[in-house]
């Protein structure tokens, strides 16, 4: 017995010596966490970082809101000041259905009555309530759901009507959008701006993809500014916070040449012809010939930019980006360059019907022909085969010389992406041939229209522009328009008016192809064409319709300042001749263009000479470049002294217009300039010229940069 009693108490003793080992463990192990956890906070408290992470600064930035503000894009104006293209912006609606969100009232951030809540949001969007209810009842539990397209897109009058029925967690997320509110309206022309994700910024901007918006994209993006501020745990600002704030700069406005009403009654004209002849395309310009501004232009097939409806069948903007052999219109070409250059025998007899060409035969689109006929008869009637003799008499190189001289097969440099230069083929006999027809060219519209530009400015092409001004946010003009020659005279006023009288005789009934275009006695000049097609296997296709049809026509017709030019690539039901059909479309908006002509007495390619006198060279530059002219500095000085045109003068937008700014004057290069360059530097610096030949300036007898003293003599040297 008293042996079990030791046993027990030496039990009790090792039991009672284990629990103060291990208490004693626990105390040290305890009494370490906390030297730790102490060491640890006042390191930290001391160096008040973490990992290397200052602890400061992350507080600040907890506590601190970056906000982006967003740059207004440019708005697009046609040439009266209606919108058309201007930045909106859409909202996308959506639903938060977890019960764990709560603002920090302990209010519900999340849907409710989901049944109330699709009652409700059926008012406004596209959906039934039976529709709604089911997106707010997913089979598997989700944080927050959208409601498909029809929740997408939504305009500020839908956000708004929403918002007002304050339903809990019914929230949106806004989206920067681009608003056409004219629709299908020179779609292709304007183009196109969607948003696209920037990286940087973390957010979607506006970019241009097409047309003008995308040429001027860099003109019409603003840039973003920034605020930064402090906030509460509840993320609103504190009051009297230090805040870091750059405004935004939004992007500057687009004027273009084009005018609303000529462009809408365009669009209606081609959509009646595209839905009751189904062509495979179409084309059509209105443009001032005189300025090159371009007052109405479109295509088919086109497409709905606000919504995007015929996107994905028109992307391709076929004014620039496609090229085509022209047919008969391009003989107002050959007509100038025969007249021009001597070859042309209005008198002389030919026999139409045929020719052949190294063996290869031609022939008249009235396959007999007309007997044998004057040369005079040769353009009324479209004759292919009296534009072959014209084209030989001429010579190939002659004829080459031309087309070179309307810069055939060189792009226009038209604000438009993507222009094609077009191909020649001119190596043999027969490839010369067909070109004086339109055949075995391929050009672009935009590089025909400048072609056409010649009959209103004395044989002078000018290019084709969209864009008559760029205001910046307060209605500055940053740029005016300028009128822009390219290359030099093709050929002479004489020659001009010529061509002009041959092309009123097309309207001829008795020997015109045009006399579908005669309106009246309405002063027009017109030219058609026909041009066949070529056959991917070669050869050129067959069929009454397989054929690009055209009209160009100018009024007034003796002085041309406007012209309409428009093409039908193979319309698909054609039960009526082409003539009719695209007179349907010439006939009404000349009619228009003539109205407008009579009630637009000023003219807009003429601008007055501003009073540059004792500006810095540079406030003058400015002044000049927003009213249209271009000015070209004389001397090292920066305050203009002198002008070689008298303020308050009228000339034409474009012209070049010298500023004296020193007695220094360093001799420029001369290249390229015009008798009335020559004149006004001569003018103006006090020196002599002795000018040789014709044209613009190729060589000059002091060089570029070498110092000029009054009375210095310098020989120049002209070329066409």
């Amino acid at each position: 017995m008293k042996k079990h009693v030791n046993n027990l108490e030496r039990r009790k003793s090792k039991a009672h010596s284990y629990r103060f080992t291990v208490g004693r463990v626990l105390q040290v192990a305890v009494a370490l966490v906390f030297l730790v956890f102490t060491g640890r906070f006042l390191y930290i408290g001391i160096s008040e970082s973490v990992n290397g992470q200052n602890l400061t600064v992350r507080t600040q930035q907890l506590y601190r809101r970056n906000q982006i503000l967003k740059a207004t894009r440019g708005t697009i104006y046609d040439r009266n000041g209606l919108a058309i293209a201007q930045d909106s912006h859409l909202y996308t609606v959506y639903a938060i259905l977890d019960k764990s969100s709560i603002d920090y009232h302990n209010k519900p951030e999340y849907v409710v009555d989901k049944e109330q809540t699709a009652n409700k949001l059926a008012k406004v969007l596209p959906l039934s309530a039976a529709k709604i209810l089911h997106y707010l009842t997913p089979a598997h539990s989700v944080f927050q759901v959208q409601f498909g397209s029809a929740g997408n897109g939504l305009t500020k009058q839908q956000k708004d009507q929403i918002d007002a029925m304050k339903l809990p967690g019914i929230k949106f997320f806004e989206t920067p959008a681009r608003l056409y509110p004219n629709g299908n309206f020179a779609s292709h022309i304007v183009g196109l701006a969607v948003p696209q994700y920037n990286r940087k910024t973390h957010s979607e901007n506006l970019t241009g993809t097409m047309g003008l918006e995308a040429w001027y994209d860099n003109v019409l993006t603003g840039k973003d500014g920034y605020q930064v501020s402090s906030v509460d745990a509840s993320n609103y600002e504190t009051p009297n916070s230090l805040q870091t704030y750059k405004s935004p700069q939004n992007g500057n406005n687009l004027y273009l040449t084009i005018d609303s009403q000529l462009q809408d009654y365009l669009e209606n004209r081609l959509s009646f012809v595209q839905k009751n002849y189904n062509p495979v395309s179409m084309t059509a310009v209105v443009e001032d010939i005189k300025t090159g501004k371009i007052l109405a232009a479109s295509q088919r097939p086109t497409f709905n930019p606000q919504t995007k409806k015929g996107m994905d069948k028109s992307y391709r903007d076929i004014l620039v980006q496609d090229t085509y052999e022209p047919g008969s219109v391009f003989k107002v070409l050959t007509l100038s360059a025969s007249v021009n250059s001597g070859h042309y025998h209005p008198n002389q007899y030919y026999n139409s019907g045929s020719v052949t060409v190294n063996g290869s035969v031609i022939h008249d689109w009235q396959s007999s022909g007309w007997g044998s006929i004057p040369f005079s008869q040769a353009f009324p009637r479209s004759s292919n085969t009296g534009f072959v003799h014209i084209e030989q008499q001429m010579g190939a190189k002659t004829w080459r010389k031309y087309l070179r001289k309307f810069h055939i097969c060189q792009k226009t440099g038209v604000t438009l992406p993507g222009e094609q230069n077009g191909l020649l083929a001119f190596k043999s006999p027969i490839d010369q041939a067909v070109t004086s027809f339109g055949q075995g060219v391929n050009v672009n519209v935009m590089q025909m229209m400048q072609a056409f530009s010649s009959l209103a400015n004395n044989g002078q092409m000018v290019k084709p522009q969209f864009v008559d001004r760029i205001t910046d946010t307060t209605g500055k003009t940053i740029s005016g328009y300028q009128v822009k020659n390219v290359g030099q005279p093709v050929y002479s006023a004489a020659t001009a008016q010529t061509v002009l009288a041959n092309m009123r005789r097309v309207l001829n009934k008795q020997i015109g192809t045009g006399y579908a275009y005669k309106m009246g006695n309405e002063s027009i000049a017109v030219k058609t064409g026909t041009a066949q097609i070529a056959n991917a296997k070669g050869g050129y296709l067959k069929g009454s319709s397989n054929y690009i049809f055209s009209v160009v026509g100018v009024t007034p017709a003796k002085h041309p300042r406007y012209c309409i030019y428009i093409t039908m690539r193979q319309p698909r039901r054609m039960f009526r001749p082409a003539e009719t059909i695209l007179s349907s479309i010439f006939k009404p908006m000349m009619n228009r263009v003539i109205l407008m002509s009579k009630n637009d007495s000023e003219d807009s390619a003429i601008v007055k000479v501003p009073n540059l006198k004792n500006q810095t060279y540079a406030n003058a530059e400015a002044q000049a470049r927003r009213i249209g002219l271009r000015i070209t500095k004389i001397g090292s000085g920066n305050k203009v002294i002198a002008q070689s045109y008298v303020s308050g003068q009228k000339e034409q937008a474009g012209k070049r217009m010298f500023v004296l700014t020193s007695d220094k004057i360093m001799c420029p290069n001369m290249k390229g300039w015009n008798l009335d360059d020559l004149h006004q530097f001569a003018e103006l610096a006090g020196i002599k010229l002795v000018i040789k030949g014709s044209g613009s300036v190729q060589k000059q007898s002091i060089a570029p940069n070498t110092r000029l003293k009054s009375g210095t003599k310098i020989i120049i040297n002209l070329k066409e």
